[in-house]
């Protein structure tokens, strides 16, 4: 078998790759709709593919591996190598998680991240109701996250929240804001987090996203402040998100400081990147996506080294898509024990249920997901319905 075309079309505002070859069969994988402009980053891997077998996933990935970087410029390549592994699965007739070593659940724990509305505020009370209602969705999620400081709008909204500079109107996603946090702006999220558990008890665990921009100080102190709280985790305090560096030292410093547990990870591109993370134990948790560090088999090879390591493993995926969603499936079927739960994807637009095929019609059922049995990664998406959603440049898309 061999690779004939590597195609790449916007498909409302995900990047949809699409990998033909000579036999008919074709793979798919989806770059998280913050990430438009990433179409170009993909075709340009398209000569360096054409005429590979693409069930040599590794031998493929060789050549284009290093071509990727942090988030967001690793996604081009991850959603490359998720295409490669849906044909892989498809040749062989079996699902990716047979071919990744096999399943050692039979359904896999998800935490919403990504099931939200628009909050009415900032204050404690908006926090209260916000997660109040996430308690009731049908999804029964045994886990939420919120976002505050410098990962939500109480950066802005609360008067001097923090003594650095505010961007304004930075004009792309994950502009990132840094400074020595005020006694208000502490103050005020502390009151937001008992908000929280006044409401979510013991029934529904509560995670935050909290940056990146802290200092390590502030960093210290709030994590010691919460420890009572039994929060699941800290996340992307000093680094994380769209940062282009690790930091191990300052966060291991963190993470012996406090019992609260201390979690990063959703930007780092390739196993190497999470060796000093891992091996000082600088964090108790770490979130990979699949979509940014290089792929499936690239986040395996993280969850086993940290598994050996006594650090859990939570995968990111918050805006992957419901095709990112069938990576996220496959691969965490196949994880260690020291797995929690990955962060439940959400597609840009309501619609893109009705493109893909293969979903149960109620796909998390107490914050569990079935594994997906057809072959390859187990979704594919309606040409004939999706056609709508492409632009003139992308007419050949499915031919």
């Amino acid at each position: 078998m061999k690779i004939t075309d590597l195609r790449c079309a916007v498909i409302g505002k995900h990047p949809i790759v699409r990998i033909v070859t000579d036999e008919g069969l074709h793979g798919l994988g989806e770059v998280e709709f913050t990430k438009t402009y990433l179409k170009p980053f993909v075709l340009h891997f398209r000569e360096a593919l054409i005429g590979e077998d693409p069930t040599d996933v590794e031998r493929v990935m060789l050549k284009i591996r290093q071509r990727g970087s942090f988030k967001p410029y690793g996604a081009a390549v991850s959603a490359i190598e998720h295409a490669l592994w849906d044909i892989a699965g498809k040749a062989a007739g079996v699902p990716v998680y047979k071919l990744l070593g096999g399943k050692v659940r039979d359904k896999v724990r998800v935490y919403n991240g990504s099931i939200r509305r628009k909050r009415a505020g900032d204050r404690p009370e908006d926090y209260a109701a916000d997660v109040k209602w996430m308690m009731e969705q049908p999804q029964n999620f045994f886990m939420v996250k919120q976002g505050i400081s410098f990962h939500s709008n109480m950066k802005d909204s609360i008067e001097g929240f923090h003594y650095g500079v505010t961007q304004k109107k930075a004009g792309y996603h994950g502009a990132m804001d840094q400074g020595v946090i005020s006694e208000r702006g502490f103050n005020h999220m502390l009151d937001c987090v008992i908000a929280m558990k006044e409401v979510l008890g013991d029934k529904v665990s509560l995670a935050l996203d909290c940056g990146p921009g802290w200092m390590l100080p502030d960093a210290i102190k709030f994590a010691r402040a919460v420890e009572k709280y039994n929060l699941m985790w800290l996340e992307d305090m000093l680094t994380g998100d769209y940062v282009p560096w690790v930091n191990p030292q300052a966060y291991r410093e963190l993470t012996t400081s406090t019992s609260t547990p201390i979690h990063t990870g959703e930007q780092i591109y390739l196993r190497h990147n999470f060796k000093e993370l891992i091996e000082t134990q600088a964090v108790r948790v770490i979130g990979p996506d699949p979509a940014d560090i290089g792929g499936i088999a690239e986040l395996k090879w993280v969850a086993e080294h940290a598994y050996m390591h006594s650090i859990l493993m939570a995968p990111h995926g918050t805006a992957n898509g419901l095709l990112g969603l069938g990576a996220l499936i496959n691969v965490c079927a196949t994880l260690p024990a020291n797995y929690v739960a990955f962060e439940y994807p959400s597609a840009s637009d309501p619609w893109w249920e009705d493109l893909v095929i293969g979903l149960p019609a109620q796909i998390v059922r107490d914050s569990m997901v079935d594994l997906l049995e057809a072959p390859g990664l187990g979704l594919d998406i309606d040409a004939e319905a999706a056609r709508k959603y492409l632009g003139e440049e992308d007419a050949g898309f499915f031919d």
